[in-house]
């Protein structure tokens, strides 16, 4: 998505993804390489704070960061999964409950999301996953990797896996707020790509 946006505005960019083992060196390589600016993934957005030189307003309050922007060796987080999470959200009827699935960084940003829409939630660990099977009306919002949840049909179900029509467009929303964080341009329509 990211490189047919830059090939889109004629952009000298291109977008990669690297595996690392220690987030701290990865992020000590893209300041001395000066990337522009960088994505952070399970397992290491919560860890990734710790190298910032400073965040925006919801990555203190949500602990967990996905987007790094380099501004001349000056390296600035944002949660766009919340972005993301808050503009889905916000498309459901927010008198119903939430249930939100997991509770690592992207769960996090969907428990910020929630507070900032003040809906009332419930989050479900490992130890009451069975709780699942009796949640009925309402919006259940899978933040793990698990798959093939079974959840009842009266529910809401939105799931953060990119194989998933949810997934995709979240990955999509939050997509678009780090490309106009990266390069200060809004995300074009895939039609016109």
């Amino acid at each position: 998505m990211f490189n047919a946006a830059f090939k889109y505005y004629g952009l000298n960019a291109i977008y990669k993804s690297f595996s690392v083992d220690d987030i701290g060196k990865a992020f000590e390589a893209a300041r001395t390489l000066k990337f522009s600016g960088f994505a952070i993934t399970m397992p290491f957005k919560k860890e990734a704070i710790q190298y910032l030189d400073s965040g925006s307003d919801e990555v203190i309050p949500i602990g967990a960061i996905n987007t790094v922007v380099n501004i001349n060796g000056y390296l600035k987080g944002f949660n766009t999964d919340y972005l993301a999470a808050k503009t889905i959200l916000s498309t459901h009827d927010l008198n119903k409950h939430l249930y939100i699935l997991g509770s690592g960084g992207y769960s996090a940003a969907v428990e910020y999301a929630a507070k900032t829409l003040n809906l009332n939630y419930d989050i479900i660990f490992r130890s009451n996953w069975n709780d699942i099977k009796d949640i009925k009306d309402s919006i259940i919002y899978n933040c793990t990797p698990v798959d093939d949840i079974k959840v009842d049909k009266s529910n809401k179900f939105i799931d953060c896996l990119i194989s998933t029509d949810s997934g995709k467009k979240l990955s999509q929303i939050q997509a678009a707020h780090q490309f106009k964080l990266y390069t200060g341009l809004n995300f074009p329509n895939y039609e016109k790509m």
